[in-house]
């Protein structure tokens, strides 16, 4: 049984930062995507950043500039650093896992950006 543990959200002011941490366990394969979507109050879950086991980037073009997604391929974590946040990156981010055909979710954390 694949698990997705995130971590590290909260509240932050408008320019702040934060980190995003979710770790998986359970049966993953090597190869595999890891990332984020989140999702604002009445509004659709979108994709943030997404990267490949191979390093390859797919991140929305409206955090490109302040987002960065890393990971840790031995420790089966993925991280978001958030910077210069903005009170519209308010939403829950959920950690996301592809394994060949299989999507897992995280139970989602909060980032609530607001002064």
């Amino acid at each position: 049984q694949v698990q997705l543990v995130e971590s590290g959200g909260g509240l932050v002011q408008p320019g702040g930062s934060l980190r995003l941490s979710c770790a998986a366990s359970g049966s993953i394969f090597s190869r595999n995507d890891m990332g984020w979507y989140r999702q604002a109050p009445g509004k659709q879950r979108e994709l943030v950043a997404l990267m490949a086991s191979g390093g390859s980037t797919n991140t929305e073009d409206s955090v490109k500039d302040r987002f960065t997604i890393s990971r840790d391929n031995a420790k089966n974590t993925v991280y978001l650093h958030m910077n210069s946040l903005k009170p519209e990156d308010t939403a829950v981010y959920y950690c996301y896992l592809r394994v060949v055909t299989t999507n897992y979710w995280g139970k989602g954390t909060v980032v609530t950006v607001s002064s």
